[in-house]
C-alpha cells in the first residue's frame, strides 16, 4: 500500500521525469519474484535525476542554491543553504521605486535578490499600504520627498538610496534615529557637469547663442559694423580670471578644463588642505570676497545648506568687478535670484547663466528671471547624458544590492549616515543562517524572475491597486497569481533606536548677511579701497 501511494504521488506529480519514474517503478515490481538489479539500476537512476531536477527548480524560486534532506516530497523536511550573509528569508525582499515607473536597468542587478515594486508617487499618500508595511529598501529620485512623518509611514524600511548625488528630500536626521541607512550615488555626472560649465562660459564669453538668434531672425550681417552690433560684448578668454567656489571633483574638473582655454584659475574650498593650489598650478582664495574681488567669471559647484544658502546676493554681488559673469550648475539655492535679476538689469552683472533654481520645474515665464538680460537657462540638464544616466541608476541598484546580501551600514558604500547607525546591523537579523527558522514552505508563494519589475500594462490584472506591482513576461502582459506575502516582521518605528546624529559634528559658519555698510569692489566706488579683508565672509560645504 505504502509503494502504490508512492508511485501514486510520482504519477500525478508535474513533470515527464516523475511520470517515467512511476512506469519503470510499476514494471520492476510487476513482475513475480524480486526485482533484477537492472531494474533497481534504473530506479535509482530516476531517483537521483529526480532529486537534481527538484533542486534546481526550489532553486530558481527561492533565488538561492538549495539542499534536499529527502528529495522526495517537497515541501516536506526541506533545508535550504544560502549564500546570503543576512540568512535565509522567505522570500525576495520589496525593493520600492518611490517615484519612477522605469526599472529596466535596475532589475538585471536586482531580480535575484529582491522583487522590485514601482509606485510612480509624487507622495507618499499615493504609496500602496503594502509597500508602506513590506519595502525593506527604497529607491527614489527627486519627486518625492521623505520627511519624518513620511519615514513614519514606513513599518519595514532599513534602506533608502537616493538616486543622485544629494539627499536634500530626505529628512537624514529622522531616518537616523528610525535607524534607517541613507545613500546617495555620488561621482556619475563629474565629467556631463565639467562640460556643461565650459560650454556656459564659453556661450557668455562669445556670446554663441545670442548669434544663432540673431541669425535664426534672418538678420543681415555684412560689414565690421553689423557684426559689431551683433556680437557686442564678446571678450576674449585668455588671461582673464575664471573663480571656483568649491573644489570638489567637479570643480577640480572645470579648473583642469578652464586652463586648457587658457583661465588664470582661482578657488575657495575652506575644507581643502593647503598644498591643492600648487599641485593643480592654480591661486586660492583665503576668502570669499577674496575671489570675488579677483574673478572675471565665478562659477559656483558646491552643495546646498542651511549654512550658505544665497550666498551670491546683493552683498556679494556688490564685491564682483563689474561685467562679471554668474554660472550656477549646482544648487539653486545658493543664488538670490531676486538680487541676480537686479544686478543683471542694472549691468552690475554682464551675464549668467543657470542650470538649477531656487523653485525647480522652473518656469521661465514666471518669477524674477523672466525679464532679466544676458541671461542663459537650461531645465537642469547639466548632468546628463545616457552614459551617466546608465551609470548613476546602476549605482544606487548595486547598493540597495549590497544591503540586501550584505551588512548595512557596514557593506554600503556611499552610506551619509553611517556614524549614526549601530554597526553591522543586518537586514534580516531574526532569519537564521542556512535554515528557514520557523516558516514553513507549505502555502508559500514566490514571484518568478520572469514577472518581477517591468510595467504591466493592464491594471486589472494585478493583485494590488495601480501603482504598486508591475510585472511582465517576455515583455508581455501577465497575472501575478498570488498576493506578496509579509517578508519580515518589523519594530514598531517608535521603538527604533534612539538618534545619535547629534553625534555628527557639523562645523558651524558664519552665514552671509547684508551689512549697513557695504564694501564695494573699487571699479563700483569713486574712491577705491585697497583692504578687501574685512568683509563678512561667506560659507559653503565641500563638494563630496
Amino acid at each position: 500500500m505504502n509503494r502504490r501511494c508512492h508511485v501514486k504521488a510520482f504519477a500525478n506529480w508535474p513533470s515527464p521525469l516523475g511520470r517515467q519514474f512511476a512506469a519503470d517503478f510499476c514494471r520492476c515490481f510487476a513482475t513475480k519474484g524480486a526485482p533484477s538489479r537492472f531494474a533497481l539500476l534504473i530506479v535509482r537512476a530516476h531517483l537521483l535525476f529526480l532529486k537534481l531536477y527538484l533542486n534546481n527548480r526550489l532553486s530558481r524560486q527561492l533565488g538561492g542554491p538549495t539542499y534536499f534532506s529527502n528529495g522526495f516530497y517537497p515541501p516536506f523536511d526541506v533545508t535550504v543553504m544560502s549564500r546570503n550573509v543576512n540568512g535565509s528569508i522567505p522570500c525576495r525582499p520589496l525593493v520600492a521605486l518611490l517615484d519612477g515607473r522605469d526599472c529596466a536597468v535596475e532589475m538585471p542587478i536586482l531580480k535575484d535578490v529582491a522583487t522590485v515594486a514601482f509606485c510612480d508617487a509624487q507622495s507618499t499618500q499615493e504609496i500602496h499600504d503594502r509597500v508602506l508595511g513590506e519595502a525593506v529598501a527604497a529607491l527614489l529620485w527627486d519627486g518625492i520627498t521623505l520627511s519624518r512623518e513620511d519615514l513614519m509611514k514606513f513599518k519595514a524600511l532599513k534602506l533608502i538610496v537616493r538616486i543622485g548625488n544629494d539627499t536634500d528630500n530626505v529628512d537624514v536626521r529622522a531616518a537616523s534615529e528610525f535607524g534607517i541607512a541613507v545613500c546617495n550615488a555620488p561621482g556619475y555626472d563629474v565629467d556631463e557637469v565639467a562640460d556643461s560649465t565650459l560650454s556656459l562660459i564659453l556661450n557668455m564669453y562669445r556670446r554663441t547663442l545670442w548669434l544663432a538668434k540673431a541669425f535664426a531672425e534672418e538678420r543681415q550681417i555684412i560689414g565690421p559694423e553689423a557684426t559689431r552690433e551683433v556680437a557686442q560684448g564678446c571678450s576674449r578668454i585668455r588671461g582673464d580670471t575664471l573663480g571656483i567656489v568649491g573644489l570638489g571633483r567637479i570643480g577640480m574638473a572645470v579648473a583642469l578644463r578652464a586652463k586648457a582655454f587658457g583661465f588664470n584659475v582661482m578657488f575657495y574650498d575652506p575644507y581643502l588642505p593647503d598644498g591643492v593650489d600648487k599641485a593643480l598650478n592654480i591661486s586660492r582664495a583665503v576668502t570669499l570676497q577674496d575671489l570675488l574681488f579677483h574673478a572675471d567669471c565665478v562659477t559656483l559647484h558646491c552643495p546646498l545648506t542651511h549654512h550658505n544658502q544665497h550666498m551670491i546676493n546683493d552683498y556679494t554681488i556688490k564685491q564682483m568687478r563689474p561685467g562679471a559673469f554668474v554660472i550656477n550648475v549646482s544648487r539653486g539655492g545658493l543664488i538670490d535670484e531676486n538680487a541676480l535679476a537686479t544686478a543683471l538689469k542694472e549691468g552690475r552683472i554682464r551675464g549668467a547663466a543657470l542650470d538649477v533654481f531656487e523653485i525647480e520645474p522652473h518656469n521661465p515665464l514666471t518669477g524674477p528671471l523672466k525679464d532679466a538680460p544676458n541671461l542663459i537657462c537650461t531645465p537642469h540638464c547639466s548632468w546628463y547624458s545616457e552614459s551617466s544616466c546608465r551609470e548613476l541608476r546602476e549605482m544606487a541598484a548595486q547598493e540597495i544590492r549590497r544591503g540586501i546580501t550584505g551588512r548595512i551600514p557596514d557593506d554600503l558604500k556611499n552610506c551619509v549616515n553611517k556614524d549614526c547607525l549601530p554597526a553591522r546591523m543586518p537586514l534580516f537579523p531574526s532569519a537564521p543562517i542556512g535554515s528557514l527558522g520557523a516558516a514553513s514552505l507549505a502555502g508559500f508563494h514566490t514571484l518568478a524572475d520572469s514577472i518581477n519589475g517591468v510595467n504591466m500594462g493592464n491594471p486589472a490584472f494585478m493583485p494590488y491597486a495601480p501603482g504598486f506591482l508591475s510585472a511582465m513576461v517576455a515583455q508581455s502582459p501577465v497575472s501575478i497569481p498570488a498576493p506578496l506575502p509579509t517578508m519580515l516582521e518589523s519594530p514598531i518605528v517608535a521603538n527604533r533606536p534612539a538618534s545619535v546624529a547629534t553625534s555628527m559634528g557639523m562645523k558651524q559658519m558664519q552665514h552671509m548677511a547684508a551689512q549697513p555698510s557695504v564694501p564695494q569692489h573699487p571699479r563700483n566706488s569713486s574712491t577705491p579701497k585697497s583692504n578687501c579683508s574685512t568683509a563678512q565672509d561667506a560659507v559653503l560645504s565641500a563638494e563630496t
